[in-house]
């Protein structure tokens, strides 16, 4: 049960990285709802260096989930 968690665990922390990632350079960025009803955050949030930003975060998030899981190595059941 245990195992299955941090496979679940990482699966979800890969899955935040990916998307912090992919999606700040998508079309779905450019066109959301807060871009609509906020046009003052538009300089803001297709600036460039802000989606790097973002984009970073999502590769040091990958990286984090896949050290996590392995520095943890096999989980063990103790001995009854």
């Amino acid at each position: 049960m245990q195992r299955a968690f941090r496979v679940l665990l990482l699966l979800a922390w890969l899955e935040m990285g990916l998307l912090l990632v992919l999606l700040p350079w998508s079309a779905f960025w450019d066109r959301n709802y807060f871009l609509n009803r906020y046009p003052a955050l538009i300089l803001f949030a297709l600036n460039p260096y802000i989606r790097g930003i973002i984009s970073g975060l999502g590769v040091v998030n990958s990286f984090m989930a896949v050290d996590a899981f392995r520095r943890h190595g096999p989980v063990t059941t103790p001995p009854e």
